[in-house]
């Protein structure tokens, strides 16, 4: 057994050599990304006042600081940056401190779709939108790459007849959906838990005209958006607190003594959102109407952090500022913003739970409103969002800032001593960008005269079905040019000195992988095999005779070639149907797929030294052909066509 040991270390040693050699080559980096932009530093925040801890806090629950432990990267970067302090402020601004870029989309490559299996990094939805009341259809063509180096997702006045499974009702229906759109999400290929990301991006539509909801969002990775049974009573909890309440609302609680899936037992889980803006265009001013006591109006871009368990009692009411002690402490506003007093948070109720009073659960919406220009949907500015992930020694914290000017700092303890038990989040989170249209926001409040609001369509003559739009809608969405949301890029970075900062959907403090495997059906629509599609390279139909980067020339000489059988045959480092999405993957994979131990098989102990041998070889050997493979993946010869 001893020789044993040491030919399969030697196995094992280049088996893992292998993996490093092959997950070096690309990773989540665009090559496109100047190499200027490969560093960012944090931003500083001026602490606002720092919560207090008094005898009453003490007994809430979640007062005192929930235990973690996080797990370091295997390497070591070559990049040098500054330690973090070793005795944390009571208000944990942000460190100086060199993050370095692991994600970065700069939507170069014209001509680009992202319907599901066509690219390594984003899945651009086909499937109806149950959510939040929505008017809208998601649509996978609406998303594409322009001339110009951005992504486009255009918001249009279009009819599509849906036949589905409606989760929010649980039954089958045929509706029409009078208005298409597109999301982009990165659920299951990139998560990343803890750094900075930004976005370039110009806003749709006209700044004064309301009914478009554009956005850019992180989403924990155990909910697909839109995908309703995959949310419920997972979203948006980020709690890791056993009380009676969380036992029967939070599905993932820390109460459970028993692991499943890969999970651990006394951890509560969930998948909380991070809005870094939700942008209302709209013409009704501050200290009116709504916004009678706020003094900021439409059009404004919210930053919101919401996360359960929320308050379950003493909540501020609606259109109302918070008394004291009614809401977070510790919560810092820059110039032209205001806490968001329009919209706390959600009282959760779901269809079919058999003890709705226990089960019930409120979540809460950390807001604020920055108020927008003209500038902000006429030309393109940054949105950033700065995430510490709490730790034994800090709470964390969440600051949003816009071309560099703070938005909101939400600091970590101020969410502990509300007592509820949250927590800034500590989940693997996913990127989301989209466009939707619904009657939940920037429509009117109250319906006009002799208006039931029940039927929105700008292409009906029926007034009923028209009245309940607002002033201007749809005169803007049945002009010839469609409303457009346009991303120059997307980037990520991390500071590789803090082990808390992680890249991937499931990480060993927080797995995923066999949990979404288990629950597949709840990922997933009743027509798709499964929640994602393999990643397509190259066969997509092209012309041997077309120049340039399109779609038919393989993405050009650089990316692909187009055979005699006229398809695409993608060079290294290159992926899609047509070769033009530039491949990507994690560094590190932090869960490997199951080994036979994982399902309980354990060999007996008179396997012969040499067969242990022989499959350690065999072992080895698929590995290198898998890893030969993923460049090739799905690529057969094609037969010359004669001419």
């Amino acid at each position: 057994m001893h020789v044993c040991s040491h030919i399969c270390s030697i196995v094992l040693v280049a088996t893992l050599s292998i993996l490093t050699w092959d997950t070096a080559i690309a990773g989540w980096i665009d090559p496109d990304t100047p190499e200027e932009e490969r560093f960012t530093q944090p931003f500083t925040v001026i602490p606002g006042p720092i919560p207090k801890t008094d005898e009453k806090n003490k007994k809430k629950v979640g007062s005192n600081r929930t235990k973690h432990h996080w797990t370091p990267a295997p390497t070591i970067s070559p990049v040098p940056s500054n330690s973090p302090t070793t005795v944390p402020s009571a208000y944990p601004t942000s460190t100086p401190g060199t993050y370095e870029l692991v994600f970065s989309e700069e939507f170069n490559v014209p001509h680009r779709t992202f319907e599901d299996g066509s690219d390594p990094k984003w899945t651009a939805l086909e499937k109806n939108d149950y959510t939040n009341d929505a008017l809208h259809y998601y649509a996978a063509a609406n998303a594409v790459t322009d001339e110009n180096g951005r992504l486009v997702i255009t918001t249009e006045a279009v009819d599509t007849e849906v036949v589905g499974f409606n989760d929010m009702k649980q039954k089958k229906e045929r509706v029409t959906k009078h208005f298409r759109s597109a999301m982009l999400q990165t659920w299951n290929k990139f998560c990343f838990t803890g750094g900075i990301i930004e976005a370039k991006v110009q806003l749709p539509g006209n700044p004064n005209i309301g009914g478009l909801w554009p956005a850019f969002w992180l989403l924990g990775n155990l909910a697909r958006h839109t995908y309703v049974g995959s949310s419920e009573h997972i979203w948006p909890f980020s709690s890791n607190v056993c009380t009676e309440r969380s036992f029967e609302s939070q599905h993932i609680s820390a109460c459970s003594e028993v692991a499943h899936f890969g999970l651990f037992k006394g951890m509560g889980r969930g998948s909380p959102e991070i809005d870094i803006f939700e942008a209302q265009p709209g013409s009704i001013k501050a200290n009116t109407g709504p916004f009678l006591r706020s003094p900021v109006g439409q059009p404004f871009a919210s930053a919101s952090f919401q996360v359960a368990p929320g308050r379950p009692t003493m909540r501020p009411g609606p259109t109302y500022w918070p008394g004291p002690g009614q809401w977070y402490s510790g919560l810092v506003g820059g110039k032209n913003t205001s806490l968001n007093i329009n919209f706390y948070g959600s009282y959760n109720h779901f269809v079919g739970d058999p003890h709705p009073e226990k089960s019930d659960y409120w979540s809460d919406a950390i807001s604020f409103n920055r108020q927008l220009e003209p500038r902000h949907f006429n030309s393109s500015h940054v949105y950033r969002l700065e995430w510490d992930v709490p730790t034994d020694e800090k709470d964390g914290y969440l600051h949003w800032f816009l071309d560099g000017e703070l938005v909101l700092a939400i600091n970590g303890t101020g969410i502990r001593h509300a007592g509820t038990g949250a927590e800034i989040s500590t989940e693997p989170s996913y990127i989301l960008m989209n466009t939707a249209v619904s009657s939940q926001w920037g429509f009117p409040l109250e319906c006009p005269d002799n208006c039931k609001c029940k039927q929105y369509d700008c292409h009906s003559n029926d007034y009923a079905q028209r009245c309940g739009f607002p002033d201007g809608f749809c005169e803007m969405m049945t002009q010839r040019d469609s409303p457009q949301y346009k991303i120059d890029w997307v980037r990520v970075y991390q500071d590789p000195n803090k082990p808390e900062q992680k890249v991937g959907c499931s990480t060993p403090e927080r797995p995923t992988r066999r949990y979404i495997e288990a629950h597949e059906k709840l990922y997933k629509t009743e027509n798709d095999e499964r929640p994602l599609k393999p990643i397509q390279v190259g066969r997509g139909a092209c012309d041997p005779r077309a120049e340039g980067i399109l779609p038919e020339s393989c993405g050009g000489e650089e990316r692909g070639t187009c055979t005699k059988g006229k398809v695409c045959e993608c060079k290294k480092g290159w992926v899609g149907p047509h070769c033009m999405a530039a491949d990507g993957f994690d560094d590190i994979v932090w869960d490997q797929p199951d080994k036979l131990s994982d399902v309980g098989f354990v060999p007996p102990s008179f396997i012969a030294t040499g067969l242990i041998i022989g499959l350690s070889i065999l072992a080895l050997t698929l590995v290198v052909t898998m890893r030969w493979r993923r460049q090739l993946e799905g690529w057969k010869p094609i037969p010359d066509v004669p001419q």
